[in-house]
C-alpha cells in the first residue's frame, strides 16, 4: 500500500511551533481546523469557517473556530482582509503573492489582482513623502464586468460614502 505524502507539511509545522510557543497544545480540533482552512481558497469569514468544520465534526464550537483563526493570523499563516461589509475574511498569507482586491458592490464578488505597477507607485509616494512602508492593502469598489452585462442601473455612490456591499460567499450556498 502507498502512503499517501502528507499535505501541508511546512504549515502544520509553523502552526505546531506557534501554539507551543504560546503555551498551548496540539489538539484533534485544532488540526481539523487548520486542515479545512489551508484546503479552502476562499476568502472566509469565521461562521464560513465554522460551517465547513461542522460538516466534519460537529463538535467543534464557534469560539474554538474564532480562537484558531486567530492563532493562524498570528502565525503568519492567514490574513485578515476587510471588504467593506463589516465582516472580517481570512485568506492564505503563508506563501502567497501578496495581491490586491476589486469588490463588486452590486453582485459582491471579490477578485483579486497582482500589479507590480501599482506596487511601484506606492513605493514612490512612500520615498516622496519620507513614510517607511509596512505593508498596504488597496481595495476598490465597483461594478463587475458580468454586472455591467446585466444591468443598466448600476448604482453609484456618492463621494464620501462608503459602499453598501455583500460579498458573495461560496461556502454554505
Amino acid at each position: 500500500m502507498v502512503k499517501k505524502k502528507e499535505e501541508f507539511v511546512e504549515e502544520k509545522e509553523i502552526f505546531l511551533e506557534h501554539i507551543q510557543k504560546a503555551g498551548l497544545r496540539k489538539t484533534a480540533q485544532r488540526d481539523l481546523i487548520l486542515e479545512i482552512f489551508l484546503r479552502t481558497e476562499d476568502h472566509l469569514t469565521s461562521e464560513d469557517l465554522y460551517w465547513l468544520v461542522q460538516k466534519q465534526d460537529p463538535s467543534v464550537g464557534h469560539t474554538t473556530v474564532y480562537r484558531t483563526l486567530k492563532l493562524l493570523t498570528e502565525a503568519g499563516l492567514a490574513r485578515e482582509v476587510r471588504f467593506g461589509d463589516n465582516k472580517t475574511y481570512y485568506e492564505h498569507h503563508f506563501k502567497h503573492e501578496h495581491h490586491d482586491h476589486m469588490i463588486c458592490t452590486e453582485c459582491g464578488k471579490v477578485i483579486e489582482f497582482v500589479s507590480a505597477e501599482i506596487e511601484d507607485l506606492q513605493d514612490q509616494m512612500a520615498d516622496k513623502f519620507g513614510f517607511r512602508l509596512s505593508h498596504h492593502s488597496l481595495r476598490m469598489w465597483g461594478a463587475c464586468a458580468e454586472c455591467q452585462q446585466t444591468s443598466s442601473d448600476v448604482h453609484a455612490v456618492p463621494s464620501g460614502a462608503q459602499p453598501r456591499v455583500r460579498v458573495r460567499s461560496s461556502v454554505g450556498n
